[in-house]
């Protein structure tokens, strides 16, 4: 059970709070993942803030949603969602905005016997936080800041809100919540109170870590998140071999994949599903979005590669751009801006300054002269150039696809080829070369 309905006032945004994206992916996208681990018979989503948003954002066959159209509080948010209990199973009751708790977390804390068990944490400002209220160690209630006496705010084991409860029980505690308490809300925390007067333990499990147990109230919470979340993903990276420069300047916004030996230098966004081969080099400021990285690819500072795959022994950039469709083979060069789209380039073929290589097919050893470029759309219809092995494209070319340059064709610079270039010949389309006597540069007219 996900508990997902609340506004997030303080986000000051017409959002709802769990969309808001944390390393990439909405808050509760990281929620959904790792219930996902845990392999439940069933995910209940509970929604409110912002109607049909949330379950529209994150579509998915194995999501019940429930919605709580009026927010009264998390123990009325759960009796929404009570129809879809299954009596004689164990819910898990998580938080959409608590996106870092760990897998393990929630198997220790389904593995406790007690009908009802909370995850708890150490909190040196518990300030605004449910106090755990013990007796002999045992757990006794839970009361929420607003209600606590001096005594009671003096507490630091707060609640996480996150708990696990026989279903049979949560439905008959659930039953008895009212709202009298300074919120005037329906407190599921409640249900501790109630677990005891049945003679129920209570179990207690307290995080050694509170990052993975804090909640996204703020913008500022946000950031904070996302700094810790990319901080542990820097401390894998580094665990598994990867030679980073700066571990504090690197982003993970997906799946990052590393092989042997991969440097990533400072400033680096990774998007997706990212694969790096073995001996891999990154440039700084380099961003990279669902794209495989072949064995020993160098990519220079600011090259930007975006659903594109390229083989071993590559040379990119600086600030080059690899659109969506791009596949390069082995030792293929492509220079500073550069812009490839759709393109196919195979091995050994060049295409190093200021081109832009659009819907192309390109042969082995090509070299692609600076300025090229495909002139690949019409206004209406896209269509396709093909450059042929070990032909040679003079700088300053157009190629006006739909057009061929056969094998081993050479093209002038400057050049408008519009018709298919025959193989092992020259093809050039310039005007000859003159020179207008007695002409002079216009003067600027003094008003």
């Amino acid at each position: 059970m996900i508990l997902a309905a609340g506004k997030g006032t303080r986000m000051h945004s017409g959002k709802p709070k769990v969309l808001h994206a944390l390393a990439g992916r909405p808050i509760l996208q990281h929620v959904l993942d790792t219930a996902r681990k845990l392999n439940p018979s069933k995910i209940i989503v509970i929604y409110g803030f912002g109607g049909d948003a949330v379950p529209q954002a994150l579509p998915a066959d194995d999501i019940t949603w429930v919605q709580q159209a009026e927010q009264l509080g998390t123990g009325h948010a759960m009796q929404q969602a009570l129809p879809h209990l299954e009596a004689d199973a164990r819910t898990l009751i998580l938080l959409g905005d608590v996106p870092l708790l760990a897998v393990e977390s929630c198997q220790s804390l389904l593995a406790e016997q007690a009908a009802l068990a909370l995850l708890t944490v150490h909190k040196h400002d518990p300030a605004g936080y449910g106090r755990i209220v013990r007796e002999q160690a045992s757990v006794q209630a839970i009361v929420e800041h607003k209600d606590a006496t001096e005594a009671q705010r003096a507490i630091q084991e707060v609640n996480t809100g996150i708990m696990a409860a026989d279903n049979a029980w949560l439905a008959q505690w659930l039953a008895q919540l009212d709202n009298r308490n300074a919120q005037q809300e329906y407190y599921l925390t409640d249900i501790v109170a109630l677990a005891v007067a049945d003679g129920q333990a209570v179990a207690a499990t307290q995080s050694d870590d509170e990052w993975q147990v804090t909640g996204i109230n703020s913008k500022q919470d946000l950031a904070t998140l996302e700094r810790v979340y990319q901080q542990r993903y820097a401390a894998r990276l580094l665990a598994q071999g990867v030679t980073l420069a700066d571990p504090a300047r690197i982003d993970v916004r997906g799946t990052l994949t590393a092989g042997r030996d991969v440097e990533i230098d400072v400033g680096c966004v990774f998007e997706g599903e990212v694969t790096l081969a073995d001996n891999v080099r990154i440039g700084s400021y380099c961003v990279i979005r669902n794209a495989s990285i072949g064995t020993g690819t160098v990519l220079a500072a600011y090259t930007h590669i975006d659903d594109a795959s390229l083989a071993e022994a590559c040379k990119i950039g600086p600030y080059a751009r690899l659109r969506p469709g791009t596949n390069l083979a082995d030792h293929t060069h492509v220079g500073n801006f550069v812009e490839l789209k759709n393109a196919q380039v195979d091995s050994g073929s060049k295409i190093n300054h200021l081109s832009y290589i659009g819907d192309a097919t390109v042969g082995k050893d090509v070299n692609i002269g600076a300025g090229t470029i495909t002139c690949n759309y019409d206004g209406v219809n896209k269509s396709r150039t093909v450059i042929e092995d070990k032909a040679f494209i003079g700088s300053d070319t157009q190629l006006v696809a739909p057009v061929t340059v056969k094998a081993g064709a050479t093209i002038a610079a400057g050049t408008t080829v519009t018709q298919d270039a025959p193989a092992e010949q020259l093809t050039m389309s310039r005007v000859r070369q003159f020179t207008i006597e007695n002409w002079k540069r216009p003067e600027k007219v003094k008003k």
